[in-house]
């Protein structure tokens, strides 16, 4: 599947930069009282980010706009998708764990980009709402292996987002995999949500 380029176009000079402070109202389903899953796990390039990090960025990276960019050698600015900051916070709120599983051919840069990336409101850095990171090439079943084993939780409690199908495969583990499109929105994390409520047959209120 082609991607399409991965340029975030500066803002007009004296303009606050707005990408990661999105307004967004919270997912429905993180207010509605019904059961949720206790991991959220999420992929990187093309569901955090519009960019796939280990050939559209060219390193060393360095932060802009008071954290709410990066910025690599070459001058292009990267930053997450405008509904993510805002989807991480609300997580953090509800007590969920989160985790990255990305197949990445570059995770050191992806690790960078998530400790210079800060979320505003709180301005605190991406990084520190990750509970867990598995990111190295390889099958996305061990990415979950080894957060199962890091979290020591069921895989019936995690919920995965990921633009790649191929990447179903951890359903056989018993994850519930939602397949995102252009990126993580407060609509697809419902979605997510709902789909996973289904699966695992809690889409009543439990006490």
């Amino acid at each position: 599947m082609v991607k399409k380029a991965a340029v975030e176009k500066s803002a007009p000079a004296g303009n606050p930069p707005t990408i990661l402070s999105d307004k967004t109202n919270t997912p429905e389903t993180f207010t509605d009282g019904l059961p949720l899953p206790k991991l959220l796990v999420f992929d990187l390039d093309y569901t955090l980010w519009p960019f796939w990090v280990d050939t559209h960025v060219s390193p060393p990276l360095k932060a802009k706009d008071g954290n709410s960019k990066a910025v690599d050698r070459l001058g292009e600015s990267f930053t997450f998708y405008a509904e993510v900051p805002k989807i991480l916070q609300d997580a953090r709120a509800k007590s969920l764990l989160v985790a990255a599983a990305s197949r990445t051919q570059a995770p050191d840069l992806a690790r960078d980009m998530l400790k210079l990336l800060y979320l505003a409101p709180a301005n605190k850095k991406a990084l520190d709402y990750f509970d867990y990171l598995q990111i190295f090439p390889g099958s996305k079943t061990t990415h979950f292996q080894r957060i199962q084993k890091q979290s020591g939780l069921d895989y019936r409690e995690m919920l995965f987002f990921d633009d790649e199908a191929r990447n179903r495969n951890v359903e056989t583990l018993g994850v519930v995999m939602c397949l995102v499109r252009d990126g993580v929105t407060r609509a697809e994390v419902d979605r997510g949500v709902r789909d996973w409520r289904r699966t695992n047959g809690r889409e009543m209120k439990e006490t």
